[in-house]
C-alpha cells in the first residue's frame, strides 16, 4: 500500500491546523477550524493542538476492526475530552474543533467516514468520481446575514466579519439543524456520513482538507476527474502547488471570497489498483 500524502500551513508564519496519517489499510485527514484571533474557546490549547492529538487517537482506534470508524471517532473525540477536561471549559462553545475524512480497507472494501466540510473523492473508472462531502455547514453559512459585497481578505473589516460569522456560527454547532464537527461532543460522530465500496470498484482515493480542494469546489477552475488526474500525475504537492498558483491570482478574495488568501491545505491519495 503505497500512499502519497502532502500538507502545507496556508501562511508560513502560522501553525498548520491540519492533520494527515496513513497505516496499513488506513487514511485520514483531519481540518482544524481556526479562530480569528481575539475569540475565546475556553480552552488553553490550540487548534492544532486538538487536530494533532484527535488525528493520533483515531488512527489507533481505527486500527481495532471491532468498532465501526463511526464508533473509532466518538471513542477519540472522548479521549482527547479526558486529555485537557481539567485544565478547559469543554462546554464553551468555541472549544477547537475539526473536520474529518477517513477511510479504511476491511474485508476487501474501504469504509469511509466524512464528518463536515473535509472531501473524499473515490476514483470509480466505470462510474466516474464520487465526491462525498458534508453540506450542512455550508448550508447554515448559506442562512447568515452576510454582506453583498465581501471585503477584502486581511483587511480589518474583513477580521470583523469572520468574528461576526465565527459568533454566529457557535449556536448551530453539534445542533440538530445546525452542522456537526468533532469537538467535545463524541454524539457528533454519530452524525458523519458513512459507506463503503468494493475494492475492486476503485481506482484510486483521496482525502482532502477544504484548503485542498477549491480548485473544484470552490473556485471552480478544474472538475473533479481533473482534480484527480492532478493527484495520478503530480501526487498531492502538485495539487497543493496549482492550488496556491491560483490563489495568488486573487489575494483579496475578490473572485472567490473566502475566509484565508490560502487555507492550509492537505491531501491524501491512494492508488488503489498499483
Amino acid at each position: 500500500m503505497r500512499v502519497l500524502i502532502a500538507s502545507e500551513p496556508g501562511r508560513p508564519d502560522r501553525d498548520n491546523e491540519d492533520f494527515a496519517a496513513a497505516a496499513p489499510g488506513l487514511l485520514l485527514v483531519v481540518d482544524g477550524a481556526g479562530s480569528p484571533a481575539g475569540l475565546e474557546s475556553g480552552c488553553v490549547h490550540s487548534v492544532a493542538w486538538y487536530a494533532l492529538n484527535l488525528g493520533g487517537l483515531l488512527l489507533a482506534a481505527a486500527t481495532d476492526k471491532r468498532l465501526g470508524l463511526g464508533e473509532a471517532l466518538a471513542v477519540s473525540i472522548e479521549r482527547v475530552n479526558a486529555m485537557h477536561a481539567a485544565t478547559c471549559d469543554l462546554r464553551h462553545p468555541g472549544s477547537p474543533s475539526a473536520t474529518v475524512a477517513l477511510a479504511r480497507v476491511h474485508d476487501e472494501r474501504l469504509e469511509h467516514l466524512v464528518l463536515s466540510d473535509s472531501v473524499l473523492v473515490l476514483d470509480r473508472p466505470d462510474q466516474g468520481p464520487a465526491v462525498i462531502t458534508d453540506g450542512r455547514l455550508a448550508e447554515v453559512v448559506a442562512r447568515l446575514d452576510e454582506p453583498d459585497r465581501p471585503s477584502p481578505v486581511d483587511s480589518d473589516e474583513h477580521a470583523r466579519f469572520l468574528r461576526s460569522r465565527v459568533e454566529q456560527l457557535a449556536s448551530y454547532r453539534n445542533r440538530p439543524g445546525g452542522f456537526w464537527v468533532a469537538s467535545t461532543k463524541p454524539e457528533a460522530a454519530s452524525e458523519a456520513l458513512t459507506g463503503s465500496t468494493p475494492l475492486v470498484d476503485l481506482d484510486a482515493v483521496a482525502l482532502l482538507s477544504d484548503g485542498a480542494s477549491r480548485l473544484a469546489d470552490r473556485f471552480a477552475l478544474m472538475t473533479w476527474p481533473d482534480l484527480l488526474a492532478i493527484l495520478r500525475k503530480g501526487g498531492p504537492d502538485e495539487l497543493i502547488a496549482r492550488t496556491r498558483e491560483a490563489e495568488s491570482t486573487d489575494p483579496d478574495g475578490a473572485r472567490w471570497p473566502r475566509g484565508k488568501a490560502s487555507d492550509d491545505a492537505t491531501a491524501v491519495y491512494w492508488a488503489v489498483q498499483d
